[in-house]
């Protein structure tokens, strides 16, 4: 069976605008709000002992914007709503650095995918931009690309797959996967405590 045939065996998801609202350059855990369905496409896959990983772009590092602290923080809200990820790989870099890590160039989702002791083809990437896409591609990864407003039509165009939602990402990857409705009572209560943690994020930011 190709690789491409089967369910990946972990996944690596983008933070903003993927897993989390996109606010520009965020160094503060209380502007941390869930993306609608997140919550419950984590959780499916959690239930299922899939790995899991985050692969982010922080330039606002290099530029000044945050502080490593700030994101380590943010980061650190994240791991909180969501139950916690087995990897995070941050390129801290500008644009101008050309550096082999920010996305699109496959730096992060090789470095992910190697500390959980998978091949790049054994992972799938799902995020909202071409960068995340390209990125997978680059490393040899699946990608699914979740469309936001910032989205470009042209991305959406050249994709290889699009879900509306995190949890429609998740059901494209893993078709067997069952919805939360057919998880046992102990998942459902961990996913749904996690969705009322992100509701009362939400309420506070």
């Amino acid at each position: 069976m190709r690789h491409r045939d089967r369910a990946p065996l972990a996944v690596l998801f983008d933070r903003d605008g993927t897993l989390v609202v996109d606010v520009p350059y965020n160094g503060s855990p209380e502007r941390v709000q869930p993306m609608p369905r997140a919550l419950e496409a984590v959780a499916r896959l959690r239930a299922a002992n899939v790995p899991l990983g985050v692969v982010s772009n922080q330039s606002g590092i290099r530029r000044g914007i945050v502080t490593p602290g700030q994101v380590v923080a943010v980061n650190a809200r994240v791991d909180e709503l969501f139950g916690g990820f087995a990897v995070w790989e941050v390129c801290p870099h500008a644009p101008a650095d050309d550096c082999a890590c920010r996305k699109p160039r496959p730096g992060l989702v090789i470095a992910a995918a190697k500390r959980l002791g998978l091949a790049p083809r054994d992972v799938a990437v799902v995020g909202d931009i071409g960068a995340d896409v390209e990125a997978a591609t680059a490393a040899g990864a699946r990608s699914v690309l979740v469309p936001t407003p910032r989205t470009r039509l042209e991305e959406v165009r050249s994709a290889p797959a699009v879900a509306p939602d995190l949890d429609a990402a998740v059901s494209l990857l893993f078709p067997e996967l069952p919805p939360l409705s057919g998880l046992g009572e102990r998942e459902r209560d961990l996913a749904h405590a996690a969705s009322r943690r992100g509701a009362i994020a939400e309420a506070f930011a």
